[in-house]
């Protein structure tokens, strides 16, 4: 004789698996964003640790670019004593460079003419190695001058006029930042003036046919 009675009650499972996917993408989410913060807080360690503390190591950027108000202007043909090294303006030699690379010295005088132009002038040791030398060349903007200098304060200073900047070597990647902010000469006195027509002596000779300044 059989019995007849409320059915078997269904299993929890399918609720518990339901519940169980509608937690896994939180689950997810939150291990994620340990991931994300983990990652955020051990980045700058790990940086420091490969480039060494930023107090011995220079930056990659311009935050030791120095500048100077600088309002002399005048024409001289005496020798000037210039506060900074190479100088970055101030009176200077009637005549301007000839735009270009020089194999030796030039004349400061005549230099700082050219950077009243809105030159990039990138001076470097002359116990740089030629291949060195030739990386420099190929980054001189057309507006520019460059030649060896003795006694420099670092292998390689690039200098437009007010503005300066230390470089490590001609692999220093700061060359090409300085060059993108100040290549186009906009901190010059005669901003959009070229160097060319200038003389091609290094040490200042007028050229055959003269040049105006």
């Amino acid at each position: 004789m059989s019995h007849e009675g409320p059915g078997p009650e269904l299993p929890d499972a399918p609720v518990e698996a339901e519940a169980g996917q509608t937690r896994l993408p939180l689950l997810l989410a939150t291990v994620g964003a340990a991931v994300v913060l983990g990652a955020a807080l051990v980045a700058p360690l790990v940086d420091k640790a490969l480039r060494g503390d930023e107090q011995a190591q220079r930056a990659l950027d311009l935050s030791l670019v120095e500048t100077w108000e600088i309002t002399n202007r005048a024409h001289t043909t005496e020798d000037v004593v210039y506060p900074q090294d190479p100088p970055a303006g101030g009176a200077h030699a009637p005549i301007w460079l000839e735009c270009g690379v020089y194999g030796e010295p030039v004349r400061e005088e005549n230099a700082v003419h050219d950077l009243e132009h809105g030159s990039v002038w990138i001076t470097h040791d002359p116990e740089l190695g030629a291949d060195d030398v030739e990386a420099l060349a190929a980054q001189l903007p057309d507006n520019g001058i460059m030649s060896p200098r003795e006694d420099l304060p670092s292998p390689v200073v690039v200098t437009v006029w007010g503005a300066q900047l230390r470089l490590d070597g001609a692999d220093d990647e700061r060359l090409r930042l300085f060059l993108e902010e100040y290549g186009d000469g906009h901190t010059a006195p005669e901003y959009g003036v070229t160097c060319q027509g200038g003389t091609p002596d290094p040490q200042g000779g007028l050229p055959e046919q003269g040049a105006d300044a």
